[in-house]
């Protein structure tokens, strides 16, 4: 059904938990996965007085690194091929939920995996979820795992994905 699936990762507890759901689903599906991390520095990092905004930047990237080994690993384990991605934002404070749709774009997912509630502190209570705004923009299926899916199993992931599929072809674009 899927051939290419994209997962947002940034090392929260929901996001290792879509994750999880976007392996299984690439498995069953002989789908490709592509695990994402988005380096996107805070704008404080440049307007706090003393700061060195390439401190964050490289600290980023480390996380982003050590994701994506980790992510490699689980992928080799389920015999799912596939390339994680640490991908840059632009323009520093960019939209995150437009660099993962350029991601998608470029990758070609027919799916999009992702959890709801990532790490993004201040910026989600005053702007919303970079999954809520993701899913808005989205021309393809995709599959919001939320915080409190912590029992939530594969199966019925795999379940609530086709039905998102569904959704999304009923849909006018």
């Amino acid at each position: 059904m899927y051939k290419r699936i994209l997962a947002p990762i940034d090392g929260s507890d929901t996001a290792k938990r879509a994750f999880d759901i976007a392996l299984e689903t690439a498995r069953e599906n002989h789908a490709e996965l592509i695990p994402l991390f988005i380096v996107d520095v805070p704008m404080v990092a440049y307007q706090a007085p003393g700061c060195d905004p390439s401190i964050v930047r490289d600290a980023l990237l480390q996380e982003g690194e050590n994701l994506k080994t980790e992510a490699l690993a689980a992928m080799q384990r389920e015999n799912v091929k596939g390339t994680p991605r640490v991908v840059e934002a632009e323009v520093p404070g960019s939209d995150v939920a437009q660099c993962i749709l350029d991601e998608a774009h470029k990758t070609q997912a027919d799916l999009v995996v992702m959890g709801t509630h990532g790490r993004r502190g201040v910026r989600r209570l005053m702007l919303g979820s970079v999954a809520e705004r993701f899913a808005r923009m989205s021309s393809c299926p995709v599959l919001l795992i939320p915080g409190s899916a912590a029992s939530a199993s594969p199966a019925h992931a795999a379940t609530a994905s086709a039905a998102a599929a569904a959704q999304s072809e009923k849909e006018p674009s």
